[in-house]
């Protein structure tokens, strides 16, 4: 096996990197690195796999002038502890989010989530939406699924996820360069290099990485039964007001998924953008960042004011 690179997290120019102890429900105390840019209403930012937080680096420039932003390594990945025997999915990921705000004493705050962030995005909001002010969503499989032939055909784009659930430990630390093509083959715009490439994967062979890998995506199979077979998200409604911006060339989720998400939404609007692929934040940073600031003003967090 490969030796594995001690790499330091790459800067965000205008950030600083801390660490905070937050309270997870399953697992107890534990530390989670992250970044933080600016002043003003907070903004917590939730990246996907097989990334770390630094994938808001391009969209965290763009805010910092109006907003406080917090861009949290998810747990197991980055630079953040793997607690032992915590749960890897989609609602350990949502309130580990509310948990780190209470550590940082924010009471309410927007959320951007991307991807398996996207998902923890939609859990923080329904399960605590007095904590959060509104959501942007972005290339993300929503807890409900409207079952029909058409998305079991778009289905098959997520075939990489029986690999992972069962050999994702040794994958991730055995073929970096796997996960290096992976992340410049679902691409539209030249948004991730091939050095930003290697360097997730190599940031992802941490041990703890490459077994929090495995366990979120044996969650995702066993979410297959939950979503699809005993709906059991379909009595969840999303009070908080929301924008989904989905890349419509992603390789890996359909927009089908999206069908009917109005349904179980007081607020929600989807934008499809057609020149994007999985990797929105990287390819398209100014839309992102547009279509976060102009929701986000229109539902401000009591005492901040933007100028």
């Amino acid at each position: 096996m490969p030796a594995v690179a001690k790499l330091s997290p790459p800067d965000i120019p205008g950030a600083t990197q801390q660490t905070v102890t937050i309270e997870s429900h399953d697992a107890g105390p534990f530390d989670v690195r992250f970044y933080e840019a600016g002043v003003g209403p907070p903004v917590l930012l939730l990246h996907g796999w097989p990334q770390d937080a630094w994938c808001w680096r391009s969209v965290i420039p763009l805010l910092a002038d109006r907003y406080r932003l917090v861009a949290p390594d998810l747990r197991g990945f980055g630079q953040t502890d793997a607690p032992a025997g915590g749960s890897y999915n989609g609602l350990t990921i949502g309130a580990d989010a509310v948990a780190l705000l209470d550590a940082l004493e924010i009471e309410r705050a927007h959320l951007i989530g991307h991807d398996w962030g996207g998902f923890g995005a939609f859990a923080a909001a329904i399960a605590a939406p007095r904590r959060i002010a509104s959501l942007v969503v972005l290339n993300t499989m929503p807890p409900w699924l409207e079952l029909s032939p058409r998305l079991l055909w778009e289905l098959r784009r997520s075939w990489y996820v029986l690999p992972l659930a069962a050999w994702g430990e040794s994958i991730v630390r055995e073929r970096p360069s796997l996960i290096a093509r992976m992340l410049r083959g679902d691409r539209v715009q030249e948004g991730i290099s091939r050095a930003d490439a290697h360097g997730y994967a190599a940031r992802l062979q941490r041990p703890d990485s490459a077994r929090a890998t495995m366990a979120l995506y044996r969650s995702f199979v066993r979410s297959f039964r939950t979503v699809l077979v005993e709906r059991s998200f379909e009595d969840l409604h999303l009070t908080v007001p929301t924008r989904i911006v989905f890349g419509a060339a992603d390789m890996a989720i359909s927009p089908v998924v999206l069908r009917g998400i109005e349904r179980h939404c007081d607020d929600v609007a989807v934008e499809l953008v057609p020149d994007s692929g999985h990797f929105i934040a990287e390819e398209k940073p100014e839309l992102v960042a547009d279509r976060a600031a102009a929701l986000f003003e229109r539902h401000p967090i009591d005492g901040f004011t933007n100028s």
